[in-house]
């Protein structure tokens, strides 16, 4: 580190001349050049002990390998990893020599392994990689063709199809997320491709994907298939609540699987689907009095906001009153579950904010090829949503749920001896 700096004070003229992309590749291979000799002289001392009969130490430096350029963040940076002489470490049941710093076989680091499929699914199709890449990058880069990204979709096809087929073996889910997302793929005449996804909270309030897997829209049959596969895979029961919109096919194809699961339709698509039946000058205010059903704190004050709902629309607006009516204990479900759980379980938007990111790409790139590149696709983007994930609010309730304890309006119900029931008060989050 002390020669580089007294070469850039030294050496003035030199960084005018250079761009600052330049410095910063070169800082970077003479601070790693460095680094290395370092590992390999800490190593060596580490074994010194090991003489032969000459007292001559058996474990020493041995000149370097190869040059070989990795791909950085900086830019390709030349590499001379230095070799190692410990063959007498065998004896002694010693592990050899491996840079901590520089593995066999590294092309590129972590940080670019991560921005190549990333780029690519976020929108830039692989004629333009190379390109795009080498404006960052510069010329020099390498690994950046797109035969890189058919590999990597080879890559990612194969942790799709490995996930897939995973055990749920000891799997318990206390709350389910559904929807489907469609593509132009067709699988057959007049099918259009359908990718349904399930995420899932387990007992701790971990979220989590559960499945990702195609079907032609979002039928009982395709939806059915999903379950038993999940089924297949290891999974004995359902969740306690299932969210998601007003798709009847899901909800025909859950009632027969699992019958035990409560239903809860999503407000957000319920009143989308309510204030498209109203004219645009009544939209606000229905709206302000669907909110008030929604976000009421008990079950009793969400019924009186429903009735009056029904009141005022129902003289002109029939269909519109229809649509919230008929499905009025499904959008009440969430009562009977603790409050701090609310806020997720009123909307399906847990799984709708990464299908962002899935329409995005597919729009950007007209398509989105075949149907295993668009499964392959849709897994690795949700897979990057799941790691900004956090845990239910209140997760510790979930186990509460699992175990069949009671809510009612979002407080716990707990019996005691002489049979009634007494409410232990929680704090109620809307």
């Amino acid at each position: 580190m002390k020669n580089h700096t007294l070469t850039l004070k030294t050496n003035p003229e030199i960084l005018v001349k250079q761009p600052l992309d330049e410095i910063v590749r070169q800082g970077a291979q003479k601070l790693l050049a460095q680094a290395l000799e370092a590992e390999v002289s800490l190593f060596v001392e580490r074994y010194q002990y090991i003489i032969d009969e000459e007292n001559r130490r058996l474990v020493i430096k041995n000149g370097h390998h190869r040059t070989r350029k990795i791909l950085t963040g900086a830019g390709p940076v030349e590499v001379n990893v230095p070799r190692v002489d410990d063959r007498a470490l065998q004896a002694q049941n010693e592990p050899r020599f491996e840079s901590g710093l520089v593995p066999k076989y590294l092309r590129r680091t972590n940080n670019m392994d991560e921005l190549l499929p990333m780029l690519y699914l976020k929108g830039i199709s692989s004629g333009d990689f190379q390109e795009a890449l080498e404006k960052v990058l510069g010329k020099n880069a390498v690994g950046l063709s797109a035969q890189t990204i058919v590999r990597l979709k080879e890559v990612w096809q194969k942790e799709y199809e490995q996930w897939n087929n995973r055990s749920l073996k000891g799997v318990e889910y206390v709350y389910w997320w559904l929807d489907g997302i469609h593509f132009k793929i067709r699988l057959g005449e007049d099918k259009r491709m359908c990718v349904l996804v399930i995420i899932g909270a387990r007992r701790d309030g971990v979220k989590e994907i559960a499945a990702i897997i195609d079907g032609f829209r979002e039928s009982k049959e395709s939806w059915a298939s999903v379950l038993r596969q999940l089924k297949r895979q290891g999974l004995t029961q359902g969740p306690k609540l299932a969210i998601a919109d007003g798709a009847l096919g899901f909800w025909a194809a859950l009632a027969e699987e699992f019958p035990e699961t409560d239903h809860q339709l999503c407000w957000v698509h319920k009143t989308i689907n309510v204030l498209d039946k109203l004219p645009d000058s009544l939209r606000d205010k229905a709206n302000d009095m669907l909110k008030n059903i929604h976000m009421a704190p008990t079950k009793m004050d969400a019924n009186v906001a429903f009735d009056v709902f029904i009141e005022e629309f129902e003289p002109k607006y029939p269909k519109a009153v229809d649509c919230l009516r008929d499905h009025r204990e499904e959008l009440l479900a969430f009562y009977n579950y603790p409050a701090e759980h609310w806020r997720h379980l009123r909307t399906s938007n847990i799984i709708e904010s990464p299908f962002a990111s899935v329409r995005l790409r597919t729009n950007k790139t007209k398509g989105c090829g075949s149907r295993m590149a668009t499964l392959t696709m849709v897994f690795k983007l949700l897979q990057s949503s799941e790691k900004r994930w956090q845990r239910i609010h209140g997760y510790e309730k979930a186990e509460d749920i699992w175990q069949g304890i009671k809510y009612q309006d979002g407080i716990r119900v707990e019996e005691i001896l002489d049979g009634k029931v007494e409410l232990t008060e929680v704090s109620v989050a809307v």
